[in-house]
């Protein structure tokens, strides 16, 4: 048995961000690897060799998530479910985990290999990841796997048991769908290293200050903040000032501590305990970045849960790393 899990351990991080793009959930993207690992053993005797092993275990791994998407409903993002809120609106209640697209933290997802990293993060984006979630579930693995994956028509056909005809139809259909959803290509999305440092570094020396003159001036004119579980977003580097020193006043005098997630820049963020020198969680926090400014500052409030998945502590005290 161990052999037979040693074989499959290699593939566990593709196969996690294959699932997480499927699912859109890092948690439920844990579940589909461990359950893919568990039928792949149960059925290891009748693996004849015919495709590579890798191709075996992502067909398992597509229909473990095809199996979990028979649910009533797809995650989404605030911005997916109602239009921009007034910044000085009192916060609506939250909604449940289950409807909310989640981050997936770099460790998960992505090798050691630089090339690796490139090659992959542009499918983990949020905005991607999103997108694809308004696909059915059949359109959801055909595109993933021939436009992600690479691999062939008749691969895919053989993994989903239906024809290559039918293959070739819904890949069709899911192109149309995401033309309309993405906001943009991706190449729009590369920055230089030395541009998103400085952009990056500004924005944590912006934010801790809590100056908004500095901070709205990293922002896209079409920015938009969001803090799931909470349905409610906020549009415009306006409008961000205008939560940032209302409602989300409570935050002066955080500490972000520097982290990775979906390809992104993404933070642990802590907000001021009652005790002094000690933060608490408050969000993992992740950037999108197009064309040299921040066109998405995304806070995920379900600390309980997201911390420990990004390997956070409990607390931040002065003089912790960061």
């Amino acid at each position: 048995m161990n052999d037979v899990l040693n074989a499959f351990e290699p593939h566990r991080r593709e196969l996690c961000a294959h699932a997480y793009r499927m699912l859109g959930s890092s948690f439920e993207a844990e579940d589909a690897v461990q359950e893919t690992f568990t039928r792949a053993w149960s059925a290891i005797d009748s693996f004849e060799g015919r495709s590579s092993l890798r191709s075996w275990l992502y067909k398992i791994a597509t229909n473990v998530c095809l199996d979990m998407l028979k649910g009533p409903q797809r995650r989404a993002r605030p911005m997916d479910l109602a239009p921009a809120s007034d910044a000085g609106a009192p916060l609506p209640a939250p909604e449940p985990e289950y409807v909310w697209i989640e981050p997936i933290p770099d460790s998960m997802a992505f090798g050691a290999d630089p090339a690796e990293h490139t090659a992959v993060k542009d499918s983990l984006r949020l905005a991607f990841v999103a997108a694809v979630q308004h696909l059915p579930a059949k359109q959801r693995a055909v595109m993933l796997m021939r436009e992600v994956l690479r691999f062939s028509a008749s691969e895919t056909a053989e993994a989903l048991q239906i024809s290559p005809a039918s293959v070739n139809s819904a890949l069709q259909r899911a192109r149309a769908t995401m033309e309309k959803l993405q906001p943009s290509p991706a190449d729009e999305y590369t920055i230089d290293d030395a541009e998103l440092k400085k952009l990056v570094d500004g924005y944590v020396a912006a934010f801790e200050a809590y100056d908004m003159e500095a901070l709205t001036s990293l922002l896209h004119q079409d920015v938009a903040l969001s803090m799931p579980p909470i349905p409610l977003w906020v549009q415009g580097p306006s409008g961000v000032a205008e939560f940032m020193l209302g409602t989300g006043g409570d935050c002066r005098d955080s500490r972000l501590v520097r982290i990775g997630a979906n390809g992104l820049p993404a933070f642990g963020h802590y907000k001021p305990s009652n005790e002094p020198g000690v933060w608490n969680p408050w969000s993992i926090t992740v950037l999108e970045v197009e064309a040299g400014r921040i066109t998405g500052l995304n806070y995920f409030l379900d600390t309980s849960r997201l911390f420990p998945l990004f390997g956070l502590p409990a607390e931040f005290r002065e003089g912790n790393p960061r």
